[in-house]
Order: structure tokens, then sequence, then C-alpha cells
């Protein structure tokens, strides 16, 4: 199975290269993004950090410290603008003094104890604000993978994630390429409506193979 898995990637790095995830600047602006980025696309974020860029409230220090309706007028374009800039207080009053602690399951929970704070936006902030070796699930995962059939469809997360640290090596470089080609290839061929025709997984994929589409 490693090497089914590692065949996937670089068939796909092959076919798109290097990602270069995540897209900021700052460790701040990735935990930021990671909680704005709930329920939206990228576009929408980056027009919510850019005002937040320009309130000077782009770290964890001045979100702590600034006004919340200030929070919520800049976030906007992100949507759920009131829910998420309840997020962001929290997450940057817990953060800005917190200590990681060496054993990383521990930070995990913490993240996971705090209020809107899912295992996607832990581990993306695990993975690309901290460097810690977590492999990112989201829905695009589990529809791909459920289609190449090496998953169930209605695998969870922690199984999905389990599968990944079962069979690849815990690297941040592996697994942060890994998650940023998985999110390109659903956009651009296993979409909803499967665009299988030019798919470059289509040699290995059951769903394509079933309805003879390679």
């Amino acid at each position: 199975m490693t090497k089914h898995l590692l065949q996937i990637y670089r068939i796909l790095f092959e076919e798109y290269g290097a990602q270069h995830w995540w897209p900021a600047d700052t460790h701040d602006e990735v935990i930021i993004g990671a909680i704005l980025t709930q329920n939206t696309n990228w576009k929408n974020v980056k027009k919510a950090i850019s005002n937040l860029k320009k309130k000077q409230l782009l770290s964890l220090s001045a979100l702590s410290a600034a006004d919340i309706a200030m929070i919520t007028d800049c976030i906007r374009p992100a949507g759920h603008y009131n829910q998420k800039a309840e997020r962001l207080k929290l997450v940057s009053n817990a953060l800005k003094e917190y200590i990681v602690p060496p054993v990383s399951n521990e930070f995990r929970a913490f993240l996971l104890s705090l209020k809107g704070i899912g295992p996607e936006t832990a581990d993306s902030i695990l993975l690309y604000a901290y460097n810690l070796p977590y492999f990112v699930v989201d829905a695009y995962t589990n529809r791909i993978f459920s289609r190449l059939g090496i998953i169930g469809e209605q695998s969870n997360y922690s199984y999905i994630q389990g599968f990944f640290h079962r069979f690849l090596e815990p690297s941040v470089q592996l697994f942060n390429e890994y998650h940023a080609l998985l999110v390109r290839h659903a956009k651009l061929h296993c979409r909803k409506s499967p665009q299988c025709a030019s798919c470059p997984l289509q040699d290995i994929c059951e769903y394509a193979l079933n309805k003879g589409l390679t």
C-alpha cells in the first residue's frame, strides 16, 4: 500500500508540480487563514486577509487586542463572519502565550478543545503553521480515494488520516505537498461530476475502470 500511495503522489506531482502551500507570509497568517477558510474558498479568504493586513490585524497579538466588531468587518468576504470573528478571538487569546508542549498530540488535543476548531482546521494549523507531520484530510481526499477504490465513501476523518499515517513516512514536506496536490486534482478532474477523460489517475482508478472511461 505504501508503494501505491507513493505512486499516486508521483503521478500527481508529475502532472501538477509543486503547489507551494500554505500561501502565507507568517506563522500567524497560516493560523488565521486556517480558520477563515472554513466553509468558503481561498479567493474569499484572500480578500479577508487583505482587509486584516490593511488594519494591521494579521497577527494573533493584534487580534487578541482588537475590538471584535473591527475583526468582523474585515473578514466579511470569508462568510460566517460573526462566527469566525469569535473563533479568531478565541484562538488568538488561547495561543498568544501558549507554550507548545514537546508531545504534539497534547497540542492537537488542546486545539480540538477550542470551540469551532475541528480536526481539519487543527491539522492545518499543526502541519502548515507548526511543521508537525499531521496529514490534513478534507472532502477532496475522501472523494478521490473512495473513487480510486482505496477507502470506503463513508470513511471518517480519523480513519482516513490514520491510513496515510500508517503507510507513509511522517514527513512534513510529503504531507504538505500531497494534500495540496489532492486539492488541485479534485478541482481540475475529480469534481463532483468527474472529468475522467483527461485524468492522470484514470488507469488506476476503480471508478473510471468500472465506468469504462479508460
